[in-house]
């Protein structure tokens, strides 16, 4: 299986840069079976029936992009040095691990100064990655941040503008409840309370599961045989209330269909040794790709992804490498946005259902 089987050309143009709004306006192409039809977000809540679950991660992603001073004194006096920081992911000592360009104007134990009062030593590097200790912590920590940060685009958004004060709730789904992600689950920002109130008053079923999406997600793939690709970890937790709404719509003949391919790694993760749904905590690095077999996933409501990208990977396993690519030709033709501010399609791999 190569790399080169997950490519396509995708013209520039179609890279969205900002997301529709209201959110639930965007277009949203559905695929189920051999068919292919053209239609809205809006239209969701008439494509499922009461025995359906969506599945949602409701990790909130952290303004992790920071920009601060050095400081340094020496011989020839006192000197200064712009950092740009990306938080990674809070480690068990106390400290953060993060990105810092320039790396190497930075020494350990010396500090950078950022603004709202908000600080950070470099404790140790390990591997290119620094470990921060900030000045401040819980609460008082979340409030400066969100001060000082700004929100860490994904870099085909960022190569086209900086983020502003917009992406801070552009980048934030309308399920964001637990602190930790450093990229949105960007499936999920198509909702707004008028499309939640439209599935309740449905029936459908909304169970909520947390992936604390890390930067990884954006790593290219560099091996020509992608089986031997090695995926980032990230922290997930399926709750036991969870995993007992899943299973009760499963015995009773309905379908699971995960917004985001976050999610749907994280349920799979939580079926993988009994082969159904349990409870489920910790660090998941699982991969999907075509042959991978399915234990609760029906379905995946998911953007458009990136050419050669694990996430491509994943959705033609679901869907099959041959459909993938007649549905994202079509998507191409049909002039759908890219990516994570783009639009949005529903991926049914059998044709039974309300659709």
């Amino acid at each position: 299986m190569k790399l080169s089987d997950f490519d396509f050309h995708l013209p520039e143009d179609l890279i969205a840069t900002r997301p529709a709004r209201p959110r639930s306006s965007a277009r949203m192409l559905v695929a189920q079976g051999d068919a292919i039809t053209d239609g809205g977000v809006l239209d969701l809540p008439s494509l499922l029936t009461a025995q359906d679950r969506l599945v949602l991660n409701d990790t909130k992603v952290i303004p992790a992009r920071l920009t601060g001073q050095r400081g340094r004194s020496g011989p020839a006096g006192a000197t200064a040095a712009r950092m740009d920081v990306t938080l990674l992911e809070p480690r068990a000592d106390g400290t953060w691990s993060a990105l810092i360009r320039p790396l190497k104007k930075i020494r350990v134990g010396e500090e950078i100064t950022f603004s709202s009062g908000l600080s950070a030593t470099l404790a140790a590097v390990q591997d290119g990655q620094a470990h921060l200790r900030f000045n401040l912590t819980g609460d008082d920590f979340d409030a400066a941040l969100a001060q000082a940060g700004a929100m860490p685009l994904p870099p085909y958004i960022a190569a086209r503008r900086p983020a502003d004060d917009r992406d801070k709730d552009d980048y934030q789904t309308y399920f964001a409840r637990n602190s930790g992600a450093v990229a949105a689950p960007t499936a999920s920002l198509h909702f707004d309370a008028a499309l939640v109130d439209a599935l309740r008053q449905r029936g459908v079923g909304l169970t909520r599961v947390t992936l604390h999406v890390g930067a990884g997600t954006f790593l290219p793939v560099k091996v020509e045989d992608v089986t031997t690709h090695k995926m980032h970890a990230e922290w997930g937790r399926v709750s036991a209330q969870a995993a007992e709404e899943i299973a009760a719509t499963r015995a009773a003949g309905g379908r699971i269909i995960p917004v985001g391919t976050t999610a749907l790694r994280l349920i799979e993760t939580a079926a993988r040794e009994t082969g159904s749904i349990t409870a489920w905590e910790g660090d998941t690095d699982i991969f999907i790709y075509p042959g991978f077999d399915f234990r609760v996933t029906d379905g995946l409501m998911t953007n458009f992804h990136l050419p050669k990208s694990t996430l491509m990977m994943l959705v033609s396993a679901l869907m099959g490498a041959e459909r993938i690519r007649a549905i994202y030709a079509h998507a191409i033709a049909s002039g759908y946005r890219f990516f994570s501010y783009g639009d949005s399609s529903l991926l049914l791999p059998n044709a039974g259902g309300a659709a």
